[in-house]
């Protein structure tokens, strides 16, 4: 089922409950809420050194607590971990749905990579998502989730698009090609490996370099791509026979979809535009220094600077209260969609994916923007605030998400308190981050089980624990 069907209702508070209040007393022992031992999908030295840490360091039962279930929640109920013909194989779920996004599956191991180097089996359990994310764009480098068996059909096989066995969705993200990027170059940077890259990784780099180039949608050319679908969710399909609206080559690569997976109104997505020049240019790196393939290297830089020139030229506007802003969406004639959404990459993201720095003042005023009510998906409630999205339907949804990212891009010691006291309000007694929930009643919720949201939880209280653990107690 798509991730909207996946609504998850739970009569655990009423409505306007404030975050500051201890309203868990059935919970008040702290047991864990992991699987047994013996029912985890994947067990790593490393990561259970790392909760024993955490749990003995931070005062706060409560964060302790929720860092215990949510920190392993990928690796305990979403990692299936294999061999194919002698090489790691690794199939990760999203958690209550059984596909493996190539975007989420990054993103829930990217935690992980800071224990690499002390645990060879979580090294393993890595590569072998970057073996499988390669093949699977190899199979189609358009589509954003996959199947583990490759001959099963997906309930969206009616699609009006090019639909293969193995296929769960085929919505064209640009995120979906630069997560697997993203953590290939990592793995490499951290430890030295060079197992994974091989002839199918770099024949899927080569493709990725295609695709976007020809995403770029010049000389009237609007590619092979096209996408439809019968529904009555707008932003589950695309308008003008599947190509999307009308855009104006600029240089920048058309994403037809969100990382939400929801459609784009102007398909020049500036955010994953911004991750797509990193991640050619990370491309171009191991590239060269891996293959020794001067001549791709070079296409691959060659392409970050024509899409990085039209950021320069295209991404900004002047927005009458907060000045210079990054725009969300463009399409080359001149229109713009200011706005942001929850989901990574967006608008606030855009320092955790290194593609501008923190204290860039363009995107500290787009940070303003982004959180404040200019930004039509900006939710406050009473005690609760963050930025939403379409994706759930309804307005007023907050995606812990976009708390997360606000405090992993903090660099204001009261705000990064904040956003673990909200983090905090927002689980309603389950111990789990969930995908939204509503800013006035966190027991109003979407997905129970959303590992990403989980790992990533983890992930800033990790980080936050490593160089501030007094914020966490305080």
């Amino acid at each position: 089922m798509k991730r909207s069907d996946f609504i998850q209702r739970a009569g655990l508070l009423s409505a306007g409950l404030l975050f500051n209040q201890n309203l868990f007393a059935s919970v008040a022992d702290w047991s864990s809420l992991r699987p047994v031992p013996s029912k985890r999908n994947f067990k790593s030295k490393a990561v259970e050194a790392a909760i024993e840490q955490f749990k003995a360091g931070v005062k706060d039962k409560e964060l302790a607590w929720l860092f215990e279930n949510c920190f392993p929640n990928t690796l305990d109920t979403t990692v299936f971990f294999s061999q194919d013909n002698g090489l790691p194989d690794t199939y990760v779920i999203t958690g209550d749905i059984d596909a493996m996004w190539l975007r989420d599956s990054c993103a829930q191991v990217w935690p992980y990579l800071t224990f690499l180097k002390q645990d060879e089996e979580l090294k393993n359990m890595v590569a072998g998502v970057i073996n499988r994310q390669m093949k699977c764009i190899l199979k189609d480098p358009y589509a954003n989730a996959f199947y583990k068996d490759g001959n099963k059909e997906s309930e969206w096989k009616n699609d009006h698009t090019d639909m293969k066995p193995g296929v769960h969705e085929r919505k064209w993200e640009i995120d979906s090609l630069c997560y697997p990027i993203r953590l290939a170059y990592h793995y490499w940077k951290r430890t030295g490996d060079t197992a994974p890259f091989n002839n199918t990784f770099k024949s899927a780099i080569a493709l990725i370099l295609q695709v976007f180039t020809a995403q770029q949608r010049k000389n009237g050319n609007r590619g092979e791509y096209h996408f439809q679908r019968e529904t009555l969710k707008p932003t589950d399909t695309l308008p003008m026979d599947g190509y999307g609206f009308p855009v104006k080559p600029t240089g920048l690569i058309c994403s037809m979809f969100r990382p939400s997976d929801d459609a784009t109104t102007y398909s020049f997505l500036i955010p994953s535009n911004f991750f797509a020049v990193v991640s050619l240019k990370q491309a171009a790196e191991m590239v060269k220094a891996i293959f020794n393939d001067d001549p791709l290297a070079g296409k691959l830089n060659l392409l970050a600077t024509e899409v990085e020139t039209a950021l320069q030229k295209h991404a900004m506007v002047n927005h009458p209260k907060f000045g210079k802003i990054y725009a969300f969406e463009v399409d080359g004639f001149g229109n713009v969609n200011l706005m942001d959404d929850a989901n990574i990459p967006g608008l606030l993201s855009l320092p955790y994916l290194g593609a501008v720095p923190v204290n860039d003042p363009v995107y500290q005023n787009t940070r303003s923007f982004v959180l404040s009510d200019s930004n039509p998906y900006y939710y406050q409630g009473q005690s609760l605030s963050g930025v939403g999205g379409p994706h759930v339907g309804k307005a007023d949804m907050i995606w812990p998400l976009s708390i997360i990212c606000r405090g992993l891009t903090s660099i204001d010691d009261s705000e990064i308190k904040l956003c673990i006291r909200m983090l905090k309000g927002s689980h309603a007694g389950t111990g789990f981050m969930h995908e939204s929930f509503n800013k006035n009643n966190p027991a109003d919720f979407t997905r129970k089980w959303f590992a990403w949201a989980n790992t990533i939880f983890g992930e800033f209280l990790w980080e936050t624990y490593q160089a501030k653990p007094h914020l966490l107690n305080a």
